[in-house]
């Protein structure tokens, strides 16, 4: 990926395609929090996931390497800027692809990347969180690198939940592209947890911490179900 260009003038390009694309779909973005700096060791985000558009409102605020599903690739213009950004993608129809997406996790934050994951695997409307698949924080917990959990809302101008823009039940890419161009004006709320310290924590610690602290960001009650075990099988946004 452009291989001519240094690194920190590609994340600068790669933010403000973010944030273009965002701007012509009239998607304001506010973030709240710190965001990960930009540092020799790098950093894992994990976020609840709503929509197609999480990836592009989060990587507006600081750029990131996120792990997607490879049919992102063929989406229109989203798919291409994905790719361009450096997305690790994951074929979820292979149950064992997690080992090939850790190792190149792995080597991105040794690298010195953020990267960005979705734990739950799939989408909601936002009103509620999943369980977090521990597997692809081993990598965070490997390389000692910091987990930032994230909460992403959409809402309306006057503050009500906007539910137009989640990316749930059978909708097509197109069919969600269509609805959100509709929607006359959304304000996306990307707001960052302080971080956790993964030394001396297992992967499933990571993972029901950062649950935890989402849940906090988005006013829900704390979980009342148990972290998802090593085994599980990671998932990747739809």
């Amino acid at each position: 990926m452009w291989p001519r260009v240094d690194p920190a003038r590609r994340h600068e390009i790669a933010v403000r395609w973010a944030q273009d694309l965002l701007a012509i779909l009239a998607i304001r973005v506010r973030h709240e929090g710190r965001p990960p700096p930009h540092a020799r060791h790098g950093a894992m985000i994990a976020s609840n996931h709503v929509s197609w558009a999480d990836i592009f409102a989060i990587a507006s605020v600081r750029h990131t390497r996120f792990i997607a599903k490879s049919e992102i690739r063929d989406w229109p213009l989203a798919g291409w800027l994905a790719e361009q950004s450096g997305t690790i993608f994951i074929r979820r129809a292979r149950r064992h692809d997690t080992a090939r997406i850790n190792a190149q996790v792995h080597d991105a934050l040794a690298q010195g990347d953020c990267v960005g994951l979705f734990p739950e695997g799939t989408t909601t409307q936002g009103d509620r969180l999943l369980k977090f698949h521990s597997s692809l924080f081993e990598p965070a917990v490997a390389n000692g690198a910091r987990v930032y959990p994230v909460a992403v809302r959409y809402e309306h101008p006057d503050g009500t939940p906007l539910r137009a823009v989640a990316y749930v039940d059978d909708l097509s890419f197109a069919q969600s592209l269509g609805l959100v161009v509709r929607t006359r004006e959304t304000i996306v709320r990307v707001a960052f947890a302080h971080p956790i310290d993964t030394d001396g924590l297992t992967r499933q610690q990571v993972a029901a911490q950062a649950h935890e602290r989402v849940a906090s960001l988005l006013g829900l009650p704390p979980p009342r179900t148990p972290p998802a075990r090593g085994g599980d099988h990671p998932g990747a946004p739809p």
